[in-house]
């Protein structure tokens, strides 16, 4: 993971791993997320589970503001803001103090969210939301990231079925399939940290290939 200081190599070893799961909505992050957890844990692991926007109490505010309502509440600036103060927040709370104990931690969504949805799909330019990211996060990147991926109506129907609309999901077909490609883009740009997965399997079989990926890029036995 980067964004480490230079304290040694000890100090790298002794710190847990930054694990994070993205995709469009209905992608079945928050089921792979437990299944990774549960698999980190019965190998003796400490594991914190989290998301995003969300994870602390401050951020998980922030979060209520970001996702319900009309979707022009705010303007995608004022929205790309309020992601980077909940990441902030959580970042600071959470996720670093947890790193720095040796528990590994697994994210549903992080910054490639926010490149996909305000960049890509809102049409925030990237590069601000970059330079957002080194003054919110500095050079903290997750160790590994599996990127769900499955045809935008698909996973829309799985979202609509699931309930509880959110702000994002009544954007329509277009910022979404913004969306999608974007995402893939940032996954072609970064094949080091980047899995891809078909998230149009059944969640088990989606499952498997996660754990798969997930011993082979991190020496894990599971």
């Amino acid at each position: 993971m980067t964004g480490r200081d230079g304290k040694g190599s000890l100090a790298i070893m002794m710190r847990g791993r930054f694990i994070t799961l993205e995709g469009g909505e209905g992608a079945g992050k928050s089921t792979q997320r437990a299944a990774i957890a549960s698999a980190l844990r019965q190998v003796g692991l400490k594991v914190l589970e989290t998301r995003e926007p969300g994870g602390s109490p401050g951020a998980e505010e922030i979060r209520e503001l970001i996702v319900r309502g009309d979707p022009g509440r705010w303007d995608r600036e004022t929205e790309a803001l309020l992601v980077f103060a909940a990441r902030r927040d959580h970042l600071q709370r959470l996720i670093l103090p947890a790193l720095e104990q040796g528990q590994w931690v697994v994210c549903d969504r992080f910054s490639d969210s926010t490149f996909a949805y305000q960049g890509y799909g809102r049409g925030v330019e990237v590069e601000s939301l970059r330079e957002l990211h080194r003054f919110c996060a500095g050079d903290l990147l997750p160790d590994l990231t599996f990127l769900l991926d499955l045809p935008v109506e698909a996973g829309l129907a799985r979202a609509a079925h699931r309930g509880g609309a959110e702000r994002f999901e009544a954007l329509g077909l277009d910022f979404h399939e913004r969306v999608r490609k974007g995402f893939l883009l940032l996954a072609a740009q970064e094949p080091e940290r980047f899995v891809l997965i078909n998230a149009s399997l059944p969640p088990e079989e989606v499952t498997q290939a996660v754990l798969k990926q997930l011993e082979q890029r991190l020496g894990l036995t599971l």
